[in-house]
C-alpha cells in the first residue's frame, strides 16, 4: 500500500505563528489532502522546535523557565493551524519526553558508529541562527551574520563533535543518484557546491546553556539544537511503533534559510545512524522569503500580519479558504513572493467569485427537478468540455506530484474557465426555447465538470468544496487508503439533475468592505 510522509520544519518559538510559517504549513496540508484523495496512506507532520540559547534567553527576559515559555508559544502553533484549516497527523514537540528519548537513541547509534567524538571548539556564533560561521560567511567588517544583521559571538568551549568530514564523498554521491534530493533545482545546486567547498566536523553539544537535550552518558552536555531538531522527523515516528511504515519523508518542507541543515547536515546524521540511501529523506523542498506588501515582515518593523486574522476579516466563511487559495496561487513555490491585500481582494473578486462561484450560480435556474428527464446524447461542444476536464486533473495532478501548487491551481483554473467558456457557447437560456431538449444535456454537463472540479479544489479549499458539492447534491469528499478518487475520467452522469440552490459561496464585497480591508491589512 502507497504510504506519503510529508513534514514542515518543526517552528522555532521565538516569534508567534505568521504568514511565512502558515505558508509552508498550508502548503503541507495540501500535499497530505491530495495524496489522502488518491488512496495514499498518509502522515502529516509539524511541531515546535524548543530548544537553545536564545529560547533560554528568551525565558530569562521574561522572568519565567524556559519549559513555562516553550509551553505558551507552543500552544499557540496548535491553536493556529486547524484555524487556517490545517490537520496535522502529529505535532511534535522537542521538549517532549518521547522526542528526548528518540533523540538520545540517534545520538548512541551515531557514536556506536565511532563518529561522534570529545573535543574543543572555538568558533563565531550567531544565537538567532542557533549556527556557527567561518569569517568568510560573516558580512564584513564586524562579522555580522547575513540573516539577523547582529554580531555573532565568539564561543569557546568543550564539545562534542560529529565526523561530518567523514561523509563528503558519499553526500556528493548521493546527491548525483538523486538529483531530485533538493528542489527546486537551483538549491540543489546550491548544496552541491557548499558541500564540494569541504566539510568540516561539526560541533554537535553545548555546555554554555542548560536548555536542550542531555548528551547520553554526559549530561553537562546538551545536543546542539540543530541535532536534536532534526531528528524528529524520525522520532516523531516511534511511537505508535506502526507508524515506522511511513519512513523515509516523501517530502519535507523547509525555507531557503535552513536547507544546509537539511540537506547536509540531516542526511549525513542518518547515514551515521545507518541509514541506506534509499532509506534517506526523497524530496527537501526549498521556499524563499515570503514578503507583504512588498516588505519584508519581521517584529522589528511590527509589519507581521496573522493569517488568522486575515482570514476571518475576509469572510468567516471562506475567508480560510480564500487565504489558502491566494497563498498558493500567487507565490511559486521554491521563489521568493509577495503577498498583499489587494491580491487577495483580486482574486476573491475574479478567480474565486467570477470563475468559480458564478458557474455555480448560473447553473443553478436551468437545473432539471423533474425526475425521468434524462440528458440527450452528448454532442461536439461537450466532448471539448470533457476533454478539457480531464487535461486540467492530469495536469494538476502532475503538478501536485511535483510540488507545485501555482501550477497545480493555474490547471485547474483553465478547466473552469473552460467550463465558463461551454456554458456561454452551450447558451442553456437560448435552448430553452429553440431546443428543449438539449438544456438537460448542457446542465448534466456543467453538473459533471463542477462535480470534478470540487474534487480539483478540494486540498486548497476543503471548506469551498464541501459547500460546492453541497450544492450539487453531493456528499462532502471523504477519503479511504486504496481509492482513487482524483477525476482523471468524468464523473458519471446522474439520471436527476436536481441541484440545491444556496446561497453565493462568494458573495461580493461592498465598497466599505473593501476599503476596511485595506486599511486593515496594508503595511505602514
Amino acid at each position: 500500500m502507497a504510504t506519503f510522509y510529508v513534514t514542515t520544519p518543526i517552528y522555532y518559538i521565538n516569534d508567534a505563528p505568521h504568514l511565512g510559517s502558515a505558508y509552508t504549513t498550508i502548503v503541507a496540508d495540501v500535499l497530505a489532502r491530495y495524496r489522502r484523495l488518491r488512496g495514499a496512506d498518509t502522515f502529516f507532520l509539524t511541531g515546535t522546535d524548543e530548544h537553545g540559547l536564545k529560547i533560554q534567553r528568551a525565558a530569562t527576559e521574561r522572568g519565567i523557565e524556559p519549559q513555562a515559555f516553550a509551553d505558551e508559544v507552543s500552544e499557540l502553533f496548535r491553536q493556529t493551524w486547524p484555524k487556517l484549516g490545517c490537520a496535522p497527523d502529529d505535532f511534535l514537540r522537542t521538549s517532549s519526553a518521547r522526542h528526548k528519548r528518540g533523540a538520545q537513541a540517534m545520538w548512541r547509534r551515531i557514536e556506536q558508529a565511532g563518529d561522534i567524538y570529545l573535543g574543543h571548539y572555538t568558533g563565531l556564533y550567531c544565537v538567532g541562527c542557533e549556527s556557527y560561521y567561518t569569517d568568510k560567511e560573516l558580512e564584513q567588517p564586524g562579522g555580522i551574520c547575513p540573516t539577523h544583521k547582529k554580531p555573532a559571538e565568539l564561543v569557546k568551549e568543550e564539545s562534542y563533535f560529529f565526523r561530518l568530514s567523514q561523509y563528503q564523498e558519499r553526500l556528493t554521491r548521493f546527491y548525483e543518484n538523486n538529483l531530485r534530493f533538493v528542489e527546486p533545482e537551483s538549491r540543489m545546486n546550491e548544496v552541491k557546491s557548499f558541500v564540494a567547498g569541504g566539510l568540516e566536523d561539526l560541533s554537535v553539544s553545548r555546555t554554555t546553556f542548560n536548555w536542550g537535550v542531555p548528551v547520553p552518558g554526559d549530561e553537562r552536555h546538551v545536543m546542539y539544537v540543530w541535532f536534536d531538531a532534526l531528528s524528529n522527523y524520525f522520532t516523531a515516528l516511534d511511537e505508535p511503533a506502526d507508524n515506522g511504515k511511513y519512513w523515509p519523508p516523501d517530502v519535507q518542507l523547509v525555507g531557503k534559510d535552513i536547507l544546509r541543515f537539511h540537506a547536509v547536515y540531516w542526511p549525513a546524521f542518518l547515514m551515521a545512524a545507518g541509514f541506506a540511501d534509499d532509506e534517506l529523506p526523497r524530496h527537501v523542498v526549498a521556499h524563499g522569503w515570503l514578503t507583504y506588501g512588498g516588505q519584508k515582515m519581521s517584529k522589528t518593523l511590527r509589519n507581521t500580519v496573522s493569517p488568522v486574522a486575515l482570514a476571518e476579516a475576509v469572510s468567516p466563511a471562506v475567508g480560510v479558504d480564500t487565504v489558502r487559495y491566494c497563498l498558493l496561487r500567487s507565490i511559486s513555490f521554491g521563489h521568493d513572493g509577495d503577498f498583499s491585500i489587494d491580491d487577495v481582494l483580486a482574486r476573491y473578486g475574479a478567480d474565486l467569485g467570477n470563475t468559480l462561484g458564478n458557474l455555480l450560480n448560473r447553473v443553478h435556474p436551468f437545473a432539471v427537478s423533474e425526475p425521468g428527464l434524462t440528458p440527450a446524447p452528448d454532442g461536439p461542444l461537450e466532448t471539448a468540455l470533457f476533454e478539457a476536464i480531464v487535461t486540467a486533473a492530469r495536469e494538476a495532478a502532475e503538478a501536485w506530484d511535483h510540488v507545485s501548487p501555482t501550477r497545480a491551481l493555474e490547471a485547474t483554473w483553465v478547466g473552469l474557465a473552460q467550463a465558463n467558456q461551454y456554458f456561454d457557447k452551450a447558451a442553456p437560456w437560448a435552448a430553452k426555447k429553440s431546443e428543449p431538449a438539449r438544456v438537460p444535456t448542457i446542465v448534466s454537463a456543467v453538473v459533471r465538470a463542477l462535480e470534478a472540479m470540487s474534487v480539483l479544489v478540494c486540498p486548497v479549499m476543503p471548506s469551498v468544496s464541501a459547500a460546492m458539492r453541497a450544492q450539487l447534491g453531493l456528499a462532502p469528499l471523504g477519503s479511504a487508503i486504496g481509492h482513487d478518487q482524483w477525476p482523471l475520467s468524468l464523473p458519471a452522469a446522474r439520471a436527476e439533475l436536481a441541484l440545491v440552490r444556496g446561497e453565493p459561496i462568494f458573495p461580493r464585497f461592498s465598497p466599505e468592505k473593501v476599503a476596511e480591508l485595506r486599511a486593515a491589512f496594508t503595511p505602514h
